[in-house]
């Protein structure tokens, strides 16, 4: 790839009418306190999905808040520690600016050049990795950056059991991670929404980990005796079932972790008075610390732990990319497509029109899109 002065223009997956295009856009020299990334590979996410299917009404016509970039150009005043040629992993959550949220409202990695506001430089939400995991493995550096928040918060209750509702890259990912960041013996349950997850986990067993097809009148097997604790890594508009599931579990301690969305005013009667939303969202960008948690009690007087996060703290990135660097095939499966940016807009297209994750004959869990590398003897300084 040309040097970025060379190139008035870069390729983006653009978002225009209900669908998305591979487009060429000018592409800006960035402005005092501001830098411009090249994105190396970038992956595809839940909510991403919830945005081309039209759940979510976020603006950015480039989505894509995952991956490893590197950067070719800085604006006046950014700090020394991010010069050209740093590969970085950015974090999309702004914890006190809601004008940034990357991908979502600012437009994201789909693109061969994106560039990175000054409020997000000040914040330092542009992370160096001195060491990236394998490039493709880059697209789950922030979503297990989540799931190492979510396991930390669970494991203030001291689970001997965890139960994970959801058969995407998140409930994945954190059956996965949780034997190696949860203390002790932990019996560990994963629990899919689909009988094509279900199969798909069936095929690319996680190690210890027991495989359950969920629905609205599932049976979970008999819980062992002690607290127990649920990740719920569901869409947002699959939350409260799975809440409602999880407030059934075991008759002990329990903790529960909302870290799917939830629709706005989402309430359940066997949580009366809850604002669930406001529990979410007390927890934002890893503040405060300590956590917070509900402690709430349901319809029949059952006391529980409830909490919810949104975003990661940029320990949680790093704590995620030495993960992934430290045991890569445990994770390496789950990236099942890696494809180019031409290749991409069809598979993203597919999405929109279709709840099926079935891509080329293989389920979808994690889509990674490469882009073009920069050159060393290309990477330009401003």
């Amino acid at each position: 790839m040309r040097a970025a002065e060379d190139i008035p223009n870069h390729q983006a997956i653009v978002r225009e009418a209900g669908r998305v295009g591979l487009r060429l856009r000018h592409s800006q020299p960035p402005a005092p306190g501001e830098l411009v990334v090249a994105t190396q590979v970038a992956g595809l996410c839940g909510t991403d999905i919830q945005m081309l299917r039209g759940l979510r009404d976020d603006p950015s016509p480039v989505i894509g808040h995952e991956g490893i970039a590197h950067v070719v150009a800085v604006g006046a005043g950014v700090p020394g520690s991010l010069r050209p040629g740093t590969a970085v992993v950015i974090n999309p959550t702004h914890r006190s600016d809601s004008s940034f949220l990357l991908g979502h409202n600012v437009d994201g990695l789909l693109q061969e050049r994106t560039c990175i506001p000054a409020t997000a430089v000040r914040a330092g939400l542009v992370v160096p990795l001195d060491r990236p995991p394998e490039a493709v493995l880059g697209t789950l550096i922030e979503p297990l950056a989540a799931v190492r928040y979510s396991l930390g918060l669970l494991a203030t209750g001291s689970p001997r059991t965890l139960v994970v509702y959801g058969d995407g890259t998140i409930g994945q990912l954190a059956v996965r991670a949780a034997r190696r960041w949860f203390k002790g013996e932990v019996r560990v349950l994963l629990v899919h929404h689909t009988r094509e997850g279900l199969e798909w986990s069936t095929r690319h067993p996680p190690e210890g980990t027991e495989l359950l097809l969920g629905g609205d009148h599932a049976e979970l097997p008999p819980l062992d005796e002690g607290p127990v604790a649920a990740l719920l890594a569901t869409p947002r508009d699959g939350t409260r079932n799975a809440l409602e599931s999880a407030l059934r579990l075991g008759k002990g301690e329990l903790t529960i972790d909302m870290f799917g969305g939830l629709p706005p005013d989402a309430a359940t009667p066997l949580l009366p008075g809850v604002d669930l939303t406001a529990v979410r969202a007390a927890n934002c960008a890893g503040h405060p610390v300590p956590a917070a948690f509900a402690e709430v009690r349901t319809a029949e007087g059952r006391s529980v732990r409830l909490t919810g996060h949104r975003g990661v703290g940029n320990e949680h990135l790093t704590a995620a990319a030495a993960e992934l660097r430290r045991d890569p095939a445990l994770y390496h499966d789950l990236v099942t497509h890696v494809v180019g940016p031409r290749e991409a807009v069809q598979i993203m297209n597919g999405l929109s029109v279709s709840r099926r994750r079935t891509v080329a004959g293989t389920r979808l869990i994690k889509l990674a899109v490469r882009f073009a590398p920069v050159p060393p003897s290309s990477r330009e300084s401003q």
